[in-house]
C-alpha cells in the first residue's frame, strides 16, 4: 500500500506536467497564429499602398514647356482674334526652336502638337482676346507637355520599345531631348493637380472639383445624419418604453446597417430624384443618399456610447432633483460625447468612400468645373477614381492612383480626428 500511493502521485504529476506542456504548446501556437495573421495583413497593406504609391507618385511631378510665339498679324485678325489656330502657332514656334521646318502639308506641326498641351494655345487666345494690341508681338507662354511626352520624361515610355508599340516616334523623342537640353522643358511639383478639375486631357486633369464636391456632399450628410441619428439614439436609449415596437425598431436599425449601399442609391433615385425632383448628380442628392446610409451607424454608435455611461451618473442627477431631460442632456450625453463624435466621424469617413449609391444617382457624369452650390452638377473623389480608371489613356491611370492617395489621406485625417476626439474627452470609470 505504501508503494502504490507514491506511484499514483508520480503518475498524476507526470500527467499534469504533460497536460501543462500541451497547454503551453497550444498557447504558443496561438500566439504565432496571431503574429502570422498580423504579418500577412501588414504585408498585403504594404503591397497595396506600395503599388498605389509607385503608380501614382509620378502624377505629382509636372513637366512644363516654355515657348516664345510670334502673333503674326497675317494669321490673327484683330477684329476676330478667336478665329486663329493658336495651337498651330505654338507648335510652329517650338519647331523653329528645335531647328525643324514644317512641310507644305503641316505634318511636322501635327507631330509637334501631339507633344504640346492645347493649354498653351488657350492661354495665348485669352491674352490676345483681352488685349488685341498684342498682335504683331512675340509672347512668352508656358504650359504642360502632353501626357505621352510627360510619360517619356518620367521613363514610362522607353526609346528601346519598338516604334509600333509606343505612341511617340523617334523623331518626336529627338525633339523632346533637344527641348530638354535647351532648358525649354522644366519639372516641378504638380500644383495644377490640386487646382484644376476634370478634363479630357490627362495633363490638365485635377481633383479640385472632386474635392469640393466631396466636401459639399459630406456637409449635407453631416448636417442631416448626425443630429437626427444622435437624437433618435437618445430617445431609444433613454426615453422610449421597452416594448414590442421599440424592439422592432431596434432590429430594423441593425438590419439597415447591413443593407448593401447600392440599395440606398436605388432609394435615392426613386425618392429624391424621380419623386422630389432634387437635381441629379448634385452634392445635395448625394448627401441625402449618404445621410440615409450613415443614419443606422450613427444611431448604433451613439446608443453604445450612452450605454457606457455608468448608471450612477443618472441616479446622482435624479437624486439632486434634475428632471429626466436635464439628466440626459446635461450629464449623460456630454459624458457620452467622445463615443458619439467618434461614431459620427467614422460613419462620415465610410460615406466618403462609397461609390455604388452615387453611381445610381448620376454622379458618374463628366464634370469639368467646380460646383459653386449644393444643386450644381458635381463629382466626388471615389467616382473620379472610377472614371479615370475606365479611361483609355495611359496617363489617366497614374492619376487614378494619385486620386486614391488623396482619398486615403482624406480618410486618414478623418480617422485621426476621431481618435484624437476620443482620447481628448474620454473618461475612464
Amino acid at each position: 500500500m505504501t508503494d502504490a500511493a507514491p506511484s499514483r502521485a508520480v503518475q498524476r504529476r507526470s500527467e499534469l506536467e504533460r497536460r501543462l506542456k500541451l497547454r503551453r504548446a497550444r498557447e504558443t501556437r496561438f500566439m504565432w497564429y496571431g503574429r502570422t495573421a498580423i504579418f500577412v495583413a501588414l504585408a498585403f497593406l504594404a503591397v497595396l499602398l506600395g503599388r498605389i504609391g509607385l503608380q501614382g507618385y509620378t502624377t505629382f511631378v509636372d513637366y512644363r514647356m516654355t515657348a516664345e510665339v510670334y502673333i503674326d498679324p497675317a494669321r490673327v485678325d484683330a477684329a476676330d482674334p478667336t478665329g486663329a489656330n493658336y495651337d498651330l502657332l505654338v507648335a510652329q514656334a517650338i519647331l523653329k526652336k528645335v531647328g525643324e521646318r514644317d512641310d507644305e502639308f503641316g505634318r511636322a506641326s501635327g507631330l509637334m502638337m501631339q507633344l504640346v498641351s492645347n493649354d498653351m494655345g488657350f492661354k495665348l487666345l485669352e491674352q490676345v482676346r483681352d488685349n488685341p494690341g498684342l498682335i504683331g508681338q512675340t509672347l512668352k507662354v508656358e504650359g504642360p507637355v502632353r501626357a505621352d511626352a510627360a510619360l517619356y520624361f518620367k521613363g514610362e515610355i522607353q526609346r528601346s520599345t519598338p516604334p509600333d508599340s509606343r505612341k511617340l516616334n523617334d523623331r518626336q523623342l529627338d525633339w523632346l531631348d533637344k527641348l530638354e537640353a535647351q532648358g525649354a522643358v522644366s519639372s516641378g511639383f504638380n500644383t495644377h493637380f490640386f487646382t484644376r478639375s476634370d478634363s479630357t486631357e490627362p495633363e490638365q486633369a485635377g481633383v479640385l472639383g472632386a474635392l469640393v464636391g466631396s466636401l459639399l456632399m459630406l456637409l449635407v450628410t453631416a448636417t442631416l445624419a448626425v443630429p437626427i441619428g444622435v437624437l433618435a439614439a437618445v430617445y431609444l436609449e433613454e426615453f422610449a418604453p421597452k416594448n414590442r415596437w421599440t424592439d422592432l425598431i431596434e432590429v430594423n436599425i441593425n438590419n439597415l446597417a447591413a443593407v448593401p449601399s447600392i440599395v440606398y442609391g436605388l432609394l435615392g433615385l426613386a425618392v429624391f430624384i424621380n419623386w422630389l425632383a432634387v437635381p441629379r448628380s448634385s452634392p445635395l442628392v448625394g448627401g441625402l443618399v449618404l445621410a440615409l446610409m450613415a443614419l443606422p451607424t450613427v444611431i448604433i454608435a451613439t446608443r453604445a456610447a450612452l450605454k457606457a455611461v455608468p448608471p450612477s451618473i443618472r441616479e446622482a442627477a435624479l437624486a439632486m432633483g434634475a428632471s429626466r431631460t436635464q439628466t440626459v442632456f446635461h450629464h449623460v450625453l456630454p459624458l457620452a460625447m467622445p463615443g458619439v463624435m467618434t461614431g459620427a466621424i467614422l460613419s462620415l469617413a465610410h460615406a466618403l468612400g462609397e461609390t455604388a449609391p452615387l453611381l445610381m444617382i448620376g454622379m458618374v457624369s463628366f464634370v469639368p468645373g467646380v460646383p459653386a452650390a449644393l444643386t450644381d452638377a458635381a463629382t466626388v473623389l471615389p467616382v473620379q477614381v472610377f472614371i479615370w480608371e475606365n479611361a483609355s489613356e495611359r496617363a489617366f491611370h497614374e492619376r487614378t492612383a494619385a486620386a486614391i492617395i488623396v482619398l486615403l489621406v482624406f480618410m486618414i485625417v478623418m480617422n485621426l480626428a476621431a481618435i484624437l476626439v476620443r482620447r481628448r474627452f474620454e473618461r475612464r470609470w
